[in-house]
This record gives structure tokens, C-alpha cells and sequence, in this order.
């Protein structure tokens, strides 16, 4: 058994697949998520590349402290808004390779681990 887990393991290194990202190997449709379809996100772009942290960090704190849920910066209506489909019309992740998350996140070089508990497409629980 741990052979072929070594095995396995070794594959998915050599393959590029560590296992531990979000792999996901349909291609997304452009234009198929909803925020490709609007003017403006929930704030302007401008303050949305800047502080997106800092409205999720503080809608957590009113989920969390004061049971306050589904104002405009929650981490599920983010994922609602910006996972797109792939051409069998099923959501691909928000943190996929080149997706929404995944691709801002990678270019400033960190690591969020919002989604190690968050669903990364709408309706998972």
C-alpha cells in the first residue's frame, strides 16, 4: 500500500499535480460568470484589487461575532459572482489555475486559505 501511494504521489509531481492545489482540468468559458456581465463589482475595481482582504476579514468578524450574513463583500457572494462554467455548464473553482482567485492571488505571490473551509463554486456547502 505504500508503494502505490509513492507511486501515485510520484506521478502527480511528475505530472505537475502536487495533490495538495486545486486541480481542475475543463477549460472555463469566458463571458459565462456573472461579473462578466456587469458594469461594476460590488465597490470599483480600483478599491476592490486594494481592500478585497479587508471587507472579507470584516464580514467575517459580523458572521462570526454578530451571526450577520449575505452583506455585498461576502466570500459567497464572491464565488456566486465570479466562478465561471466550463462547456458542460459546470462551475469551475474560483481558485483553479487561471481562474479568478487563483490568478491575482499567484501574481501577488500569497497563499489565502479562505478556501480550505469555503466552497470555491456556488451551492456547495
Amino acid at each position: 500500500m505504500t508503494r502505490i501511494r509513492s507511486m501515485l504521489l510520484l506521478a502527480m509531481t511528475l505530472s505537475g499535480l502536487s495533490g495538495l492545489g486545486n486541480v481542475y482540468a475543463a477549460e472555463a468559458v469566458e463571458g459565462s460568470a456573472k461579473f462578466e456581465k456587469l458594469d461594476q463589482c460590488v465597490e470599483p475595481t480600483s478599491v476592490m484589487r486594494r481592500n478585497h482582504f479587508e471587507f472579507i476579514k470584516h464580514q467575517r468578524n459580523l458572521t462570526v461575532h454578530q451571526g450577520i450574513r449575505g452583506s455585498k463583500h461576502s466570500l459567497a457572494g464572491c464565488v456566486d459572482c465570479h466562478a465561471r462554467k466550463d462547456t458542460e455548464g459546470n462551475f469551475v473553482p474560483v481558485n483553479a489555475e487561471g481562474q479568478f482567485c487563483d490568478a491575482c492571488h499567484d501574481y501577488a505571490a500569497v497563499s489565502p486559505d479562505c478556501f480550505s473551509c469555503h466552497s470555491t463554486v456556488p451551492g456547495e456547502k
